[in-house]
């Protein structure tokens, strides 16, 4: 679907700091996409894959996880429409690979695409009737490349190290005819800890618990006379439990815990908002600075602090390995965003085919860009299988 902008195009991460009350300040960045769920399981998940089982897309969420992957080798593909119930033709994509590479180690590789569509540009407000019959038509979009390898340090433990590098071609050509894509890189560090299977009482079962510092990296910039933004980098905490209640039925919980290592926006000069005049200094941070600082400088101290924390609890239920269900809850202070939704997912499997769909709903009244969304992901495995149990 085309869409006619008589106006210039303005979008979340290029957005100047606007006026309003100290308290409260949602933070903003760059590429705000790589927050997105891309994958159709974790999203089932209520948006969490730092410590679930490993899978073909855990390149998004926690790469070490790859080390204790069962398939040597796997490629996946994720469909997420976006606005769906606006336009058509907004959408974020991934296609993922991996290879376990032996015992002790893997690599992945993975490519995300986030198009906003085809927008027909009209630059000026009495357009001609030629310019109306052929106007500007504009393809903004955004996409990273990643790559990982994994390494196991013991037989239970495995850390990583990704690269990323992040495009966004988003700035215009309407009033600025040399506008061109803003560029960086970025660097994840996580970890992975998966137990052997522990016996109880009544069933068996075995712990998980995976961290993730994600987007380490300089600030993007699309001209030299525009404001930097930070780039999402982010810290994700999570833990998880598998009840192994027989040779057939599985039931996996996990808890994630996420923060963006970003600054709060600050109200520098002391007038009560923060606005344009504020936005000097704050710019003035540097990426790696901002990391330690985004710890302990909300406006309103460590009550604030914690609200810039979101959660989120899933469950799966896995039956024979070849149908899963799936459940989610995300919860983000009102303060901070108010994204609160539940999702439900399914995941079929035969042979060496995975069929993965989920669903978000709002829990609150601020909507949701990914509301009544359906997201699809297959992956196709093959080669020799490692045995991790």
């Amino acid at each position: 679907m085309k869409k006619t902008v008589l106006f210039l195009f303005c979008f979340v991460s290029l957005q100047q700091l606007q006026a309003q009350e100290v308290e409260g300040r949602p933070i903003t960045t760059g590429v705000p996409f790589l927050g997105i769920a891309a994958d159709a399981r974790a999203a089932g998940l209520g948006d969490q894959g730092v410590a679930t089982s490993p899978d073909a897309y855990s390149q998004q969420w926690n790469p070490a996880k790859y080390a204790f992957i069962e398939q040597q080798q796997g490629v996946g593909f994720n469909y997420t429409p976006y606005l769906s119930q606006i336009v058509d033709d907004i959408f974020l994509g991934q296609v993922t690979y991996y290879n376990r590479i032996n015992e002790r180690s893997a690599f992945g590789g993975s490519l995300r695409y986030f198009s906003l569509g085809d927008i027909e540009s009209i630059q000026s407000s009495n357009p001609s009737q030629a310019e109306l019959e052929n106007p500007l038509i504009l393809s903004p979009n955004e996409f990273t490349l990643d790559l990982s390898y994994a390494l196991k340090l013991s037989d239970r433990f495995s850390m990583a190290v990704a690269g990323r590098y992040l495009r966004s071609n988003l700035k215009l050509q309407i009033n600025d005819e040399d506008a061109s894509a803003a560029g960086s890189v970025g660097v994840d560090i996580a970890g992975y800890y998966q137990s052997e299977e522990i016996t109880y009482d009544d069933f068996n079962g075995r712990w998980r618990g995976g961290f993730n510092i994600s987007n380490i990296g300089p600030k993007i910039k699309y001209d030299e006379a525009g404001q930097e933004n930070f780039i999402p980098t982010n810290l994700r905490l999570g833990g998880g439990f598998d009840f192994i209640l027989d040779a057939y039925n599985v039931v996996a919980v996990g808890l994630e815990f996420n923060k963006l290592l970003v600054p709060s926006p600050q109200d520098f000069n002391g007038d009560g908002v923060i606005d344009g005049s504020d936005s000097e200094e704050y710019n003035n941070i540097g990426f790696f600075e901002g990391m330690f600082q985004s710890f302990g400088d909300a406006p309103n101290g460590f009550g604030e602090e914690l609200k810039e924390v979101t959660w989120s609890l899933g469950a799966e239920y896995k039956y024979d390995d070849v149908f899963a269900f799936r459940a989610g809850y995300f919860n983000e202070s009102d303060l901070k965003g108010a994204r609160k939704f539940a999702t439900l997912g399914l995941g079929f499997k035969y042979t060496a085919i995975d069929i993965d769909v989920s669903y978000l709903f709002s829990t609150t009244q601020v909507r949701n860009p990914l509301e009544n969304t359906l997201r699809f992901g297959i992956t196709f495995s093959f080669g020799d299988e490692y045995t991790e149990y």
